[in-house]
């Protein structure tokens, strides 16, 4: 049993090393975590996967998830369940009844991205911050549930329509890890075929549970690759940073009215 559990930590900590596009979104959160107070709600939670990194943070932890939606991933079947579903339109919780709100990689999934920031400011209370991350340059995933990416100024403009007010902005990766990261990504999901392997050590919680066979006589040719262009890309982003390309954005808003 502690073999088993250490694999999958060693297993964890090498996707995470792989996967620019997490590590990174992660290191983020880590570092605006202690911005967050009070109640918390996470707006598409998952099996709350970011829980461990703000409970030192805030008096409470609630997730939410649209309920037909997260019935048709892998997260369905994790450990950890969202505390309450809504129907993808009403968050069902009074007019500021947060002080933070969460946001991870959620906002490209709704076609009605302006509502949903309504929704979550609405929800808040005046001076209660949402922390918000979105994918400027990704894969197609979850479909057909992906419908837009998003500049910061874009970002901006739909707080600014929901009475929220950006005090922080930080860019996520750039040219060299936008590379890294499609590069990896096709090696891991489309040579190599590794979906449910990432699945099992917590990944992917957001897509099918239908993945396909893995090809384990790709890894000793793609596993090393992999970790090279990782690390490279890591090396070159603090060399040679390129601020206009980037995988996403994270972005700190202010209740203002």
């Amino acid at each position: 049993m502690f073999v088993q559990e250490y694999a999958g930590k060693l297993a964890r900590m090498a996707s995470d090393f792989v996967d620019l596009q997490w590590g990174i979104t992660i290191q983020s959160l880590v570092n605006v975590a202690p911005r967050a107070r009070g109640r918390l709600l996470d707006v598409g939670c998952g099996d709350k996967p970011y829980e461990e990194i703000f409970r030192p943070f805030v008096t409470e932890y609630l997730g939410i998830e649209h309920e037909a939606t997260f019935n048709a991933t892998s997260a369905q079947n994790y450990r950890k369940k969202p505390d309450h579903y809504y129907d993808g339109r009403r968050l069902p919780f009074e007019d500021g009844s947060f002080d933070t709100v969460l946001n991870v990689q959620v906002l490209e999934h709704t076609p009605h991205p302006g509502l949903l920031v309504r929704e979550m400011s609405r929800v808040l209370k005046p001076g209660g911050l949402l922390i918000l991350t979105a994918p400027f340059e990704f894969r197609l995933h979850e479909e057909p549930h992906d419908f837009f990416r998003y500049t910061p100024h874009g970002l901006s403009a739909l707080c600014s329509e929901a009475g929220l007010e950006v005090v922080f902005t930080e860019q996520q990766g750039d040219l060299t890890t936008v590379i890294g990261h499609k590069i990896n990504g096709y090696l891991a999901l489309r040579v190599a075929r590794l979906q449910s392997v990432a699945q099992s050590v917590g990944k992917l919680g957001h897509e099918s549970v239908d993945a396909p066979k893995v090809r384990w006589w790709t890894l000793p040719i793609v596993a090393p690759t992999m970790a090279s262009i990782a690390l490279g890309a890591r090396m070159f982003e603090k060399v040679f940073h390129d601020p206009q390309n980037a995988l996403g954005f994270l972005i700190v808003a202010m209740k203002v009215r």
